[in-house]
C-alpha cells in the first residue's frame, strides 16, 4: 500500500503511520532498526529496493531523504509518501522529497520519525557528506555507510575515508570485499604452510576496493603489497587478480569473466571458484548485521593504506595519515 502526503510534515506523517497501523494491521513490532537513506530526487528507487530486500533479514523503518540538489531556490516544499505491506517488503517506508529550504534541516525532518529506542543507521547510496560522522545525519546514527565507488574520484575518496574516519564507519568499497577475503583466507589455511613472501593486487583503475583488498593484505601478511590499477576490456571493473607469492610457486585468483574466478596452485589442478559482484541488497544486508565499530576496517584504513606504495603519484597515503 502507497499513500501520498503532498505538501506534508512530520506531524502529519506520524498520524498517517498511526491510522495506516489501526486500519490496515500494518504495525512497527518487532522492527530492530531505522535506517535512514539521503540521496538525490529520482535516485531514490534503487536505493529503496535494496533496503526492501534486506529488510526480509533485518525488519526495520525506512525513511528516505531525496533532496532537489539542482533547485536550491525553489519554493521550500515537502512531499511525503508512506509505503507499507508489499510496498515495502518486511519494512515500511517513509520517502521525504524535499524541495528547496526544505531539505535544509535533514536532521530536523527525521527527528520525530524515528524509531523509539532504536539504532539508528545512515546510508548515503550516491554523494557522502565531507565527514560522515560530523554530518547531521552521521551525529544521530550508530553506524554510517557511505560508497567510495559512487564518488568522483574513487581512488581519492578510500584515502578521504582514511583521513576522515570514525568508529561507526563503514563504507561498500570494503563490504565487496567479502568473498575475496573469504577465498584467500580458506587457501592459506591449507598445507603447505609456506609464509607468503610478497603479493601483487590488480583491478580497475575506478575500483577503491582494490586498493582496500592489498591494504587488508599487507596488514594482515605484513608483506610487500603492490597494486596494479587499469583497464581491460574483459572484465575491467572490480577487481581482476590476486597474486601471494611463496617459495613453492604464486597462488593465482583471477577473474576473467564476471561471477567466475580461477584459482591456480603449484601441483594442483586449476579450480574455477564462485565470485560474483555482490548486489546492492547484499551489501546493505551484511552491514546491517552488526552495529558496532568494525575495527578491522578501521585499522585497514589507518594502518594498512599507510603501508601501501602510492601508484598515482598523489601522495593520497601522506595526506591521510
Amino acid at each position: 500500500m502507497i499513500v501520498d502526503l503532498p505538501d506534508s510534515n512530520a506531524s502529519k506523517i506520524q498520524r498517517s503511520l498511526v491510522t495506516i497501523r489501526a486500519e490496515g494491521g500494518a504495525v512497527a513490532l518487532g522492527r530492530v532498526l531505522t535506517l535512514v537513506i539521503a540521496t538525490q530526487l529520482g535516485h531514490e528507487e534503487e536505493a529503496i529496493e535494496a533496503a526492501n530486500d534486506a529488510s526480509r533479514e533485518h525488519p526495520m523503518r525506512v525513511i528516505v531523504i531525496a533532496r532537489d540538489a539542482s533547485q536550491k531556490t525553489a519554493a521550500p516544499r515537502l512531499d511525503a509518501q508512506i509505503r507499507v505491506g508489499g510496498d515495502a517488503g518486511a519494512s515500511e517506508v517513509v520517502v521525504l522529497r524535499a524541495y528547496g529550504a526544505a531539505g535544509a534541516d535533514e536532521e530536523g525532518l527525521i527527528t520525530g520519525l524515528l524509531l523509539p529506542d532504536a539504532p539508528v543507521v545512515a546510508w548515503w547510496p550516491l554523494t557522502a557528506p565531507d565527514v560522515p560522522s560530523d554530518s547531521p545525519l552521521g551525529r544521530i546514527a550508530q553506524r554510517r555507510i557511505t560508497d567510495a565507488s559512487a564518488q568522483d574520484d574513487p581512488q581519492a575518496a578510500v584515502h578521504h575515508l582514511a583521513a576522515t574516519y570514525r568508529p561507526g564507519d563503514t563504507d561498500f568499497a570494503w563490504t565487496r570485499l567479502t568473498l575475496w577475503r573469504a577465498v584467500l583466507a580458506a587457501v592459506l589455511d591449507q598445507p603447505p604452510f609456506e609464509p607468503v613472501t610478497g603479493v601483487e593486487v590488480s583491478g580497475a583503475a575506478d575500483s577503491p576496493s582494490t586498493r582496500l583488498l592489498a591494504a587488508w593484505l599487507s596488514l594482515q601478511l605484513q608483506v610487500p603489497v603492490s597494486t596494479t590499477l587499469s583497464n581491460r576490456s574483459t572484465g575491467s571493473s572490480g577487481i581482476h587478480s590476486v597474486s601471494l607469492q611463496r617459495a613453492g610457486g604464486a597462488i593465482d585468483l583471477e577473474r576473467v569473466v564476471p561471477n567466475v574466478a580461477t584459482l591456480s596452485q603449484p601441483g594442483q589442478p586449476v579450480h574455477e571458484v564462485s565470485l560474483p559482484r555482490r548486489s546492492l541488497r547484499d551489501c546493505l544486508a551484511e552491514e546491517l548485521r552488526r552495529l558496532d565499530p568494525d575495527d578491522l576496517y578501521g585499522a585497514v584504513l589507518r594502518e594498512g593504506l599507510a603501508q601501501l606504495p602510492d601508484p598515482t603519484g598523489r601522495g593520497l597515503v601522506a595526506a591521510a595519515s
